[in-house]
């Protein structure tokens, strides 16, 4: 693909680094962003009260100083001092409670608002209608100290704080929010220096920074790419600095290892491969129909034909390493069960073909295509892969709820937690739920753990939701998730995270490919013509 050179500003000192990224479906507002291609530019520009460990995401205290609670209902958080946004002024209370009322307040439609729901009034505030602008959970003490008070009980909520919904926001924000979107503001360890949809985002390292892990990388620009096999080529050619995962293609018969000796990381992280039924659909409601499909997956050909046994079977849920996390939960709803898939499919009395959906921007075409020929082949019943052209219009389309077809819904875990891979996407009406499932009884074995007492009482209660949730198949579980991330020649001390991110604040350059303020970037880190 021919290339134009991307000069880079003065603005950016140092050295900045090319990132493989997908169009984010939204403005860069945190309280708005829940899709992987806004949220690892969001990670960058913010910094919540917590953060999590890059190599075994344990939690950490970043802005917060102190969390704390004697009965998980009432939490009393205190910040460290000296920390400021992009535009000078200070991060205080006020600027997280004031992000969580407005990411709450439902007129707002705020996309990651459902992460607030345990906070006191929140049913008030986020009401469609609602006139009521704040959550009664919240009192600011001072500058520098404020208090969250819960509707119950909830011994997961210090897990949730590293979490992009409740990061903070600047006075800049709520002044001119037009503005803001124009140019985001955040605290984190890089500022915004322009952005080009679907083209690039360009970040610089903030010197400002009050955090303890600060970057020795100048920059980075995220790069939007329409065609993953684009990206790998990019970054074999060394004109692309990092690349989040590999192409199916480039598996087989190792072909990566041969591209890219010695610049590959294979890891497990906090992910699942879903795809959801569209349950306004009257054709899906019938979970008879959803179990057959389901065990007319043949997920262990699938993986070792499309990804050379680079993934892992699902068997429930939540992946491993979650804690909380049960083995086996789906049992043979799970399984390649090829009899009774087509004894209670044809039971259903279930009509006409089926379809699966998904954005191409990344590598989806080819795993859905190896669905659909095995519930072809075992249900004797016609299935077509319909292409969207990128993440954006695909989440743009669910939400509109413009999808019909069987739709891609895997999961990347905003916070180590078994609650984290349930509520979000099943619980009635949650920010997440797109395919609009809904059972009185499952959303009261989630409400049950999540007020238990102890984290091990609530993982007993989360596990039997989730067996519920498996029994009416809403979502089918396909594997859970590993990467393989790849880089260029010149990146050092390459650590890709638990959440399928590049640790943006380990990360360095060959000291030969260090550049200087001003300088134009190589021909080998050329960005793609537009």
């Amino acid at each position: 693909m021919p290339s134009t050179p991307f000069a880079r500003p003065a603005a950016v000192p140092g050295t900045v680094i090319s990132y493989h990224g997908t169009e984010p479906e939204n403005a860069l507002i945190p309280g708005h962003t829940t899709e992987s291609g806004g949220v690892k530019v969001i990670a960058a520009l913010f910094r919540g009260l917590a953060s999590y460990d890059p190599v075994d995401a344990h939690l950490r205290n970043a802005v917060a100083e102190s969390i704390s609670t004697t009965d998980s209902t009432v939490f009393t958080v205190e910040l460290k001092r000296g920390w400021t946004f992009h535009d000078g002024t200070p991060v205080t209370a006020s600027s997280f409670v004031d992000a969580w009322n407005h990411t709450a307040h439902g007129p707002n439609r705020m996309q990651a608002a459902g992460f607030l729901a345990h906070i006191e009034g929140f049913a008030e505030v986020n009401a469609p209608d609602s006139t009521v602008t704040e959550l009664s959970g919240l009192e600011v003490v001072d500058d520098h100290r404020f208090v969250v008070t819960l509707s119950a009980p909830f011994s997961e909520f210090p897990v949730t704080l590293g979490c992009s919904a409740f990061f903070p926001l600047p006075r800049a924000f709520f002044e001119d929010r037009a503005a803001f979107e124009a140019h985001p503001i955040g605290n984190g360890a890089f500022r915004f220096v322009s952005r080009e949809p679907e083209r690039n985002i360009l970040l610089a390292r903030y010197d400002g920074y009050a955090g303890d892990d600060r970057p020795q990388i100048g920059g980075v620009e995220f790069r939007i790419y329409a065609d993953l096999a684009d990206a790998y080529h990019d970054v074999v050619a060394d004109r692309l600095d990092y690349l989040d995962v590999t192409p199916f293609w480039a598996l087989a018969g190792d072909r990566y290892r041969r591209d890219l000796p010695g610049r590959t990381y294979d890891r497990t992280y906090l992910g699942i491969q879903t795809i959801t039924f569209p349950l306004h659909d009257e054709r899906y409601a019938d979970r008879r129909v959803r179990q057959a499909i389901s065990m007319a997956i043949d997920r262990v050909k699938l993986i070792d034909t499309i990804f050379r046994g680079h993934q892992a079977p699902s068997d429930g849920l939540v992946p491993p390493a979650v804690p909380g996390r049960a083995e086996n939960q789906g049992g043979e709803l799970c399984s390649y069960s090829p009899v009774w898939a087509r004894e209670l499919f044809d039971a259903s009395g279930f009509r006409g073909g089926i379809e699966l959906t998904s954005n191409i921007d990344s590598p989806n075409r080819p795993w859905m295509e190896e669905v659909c020929a095995s519930v072809t082949e075992t249900l004797g019943v016609p299935c077509r892969f319909v292409p969207i052209p990128t993440l954006g219009e695909f989440r743009r389309r669910l939400n509109a709820q413009e999808v019909t077809a069987v739709f891609r819904s895997g999961w990347i875990a905003d916070y180590p937690s078994i609650e984290n891979f349930l509520s979000p996407m099943f619980r009635t009406g949650a920010s997440d739920n797109v395919g609009r499932y809904s059972n009185p009884a499952v959303d009261a074995l989630l409400t049950a753990a999540d007020t238990a007492p102890t984290s091990e009482q609530a993982w007993d209660l989360y596990q039997q939701a989730e067996r519920e949730i498996l029994a009416d198949m809403p979502t089918i579980p396909i594997w859970y998730q590993s990467t393989l991330s790849a880089w260029s020649t010149r990146l050092r001390t390459v650590q890709p995270n638990p959440f399928r991110e590049l640790d943006l604040y380990s990360v360095t350059v060959a000291e030969q490919d260090v550049l200087q303020a001003g300088e134009e970037v190589p021909d080998r880190h050329r960005t793609r013509a537009a």
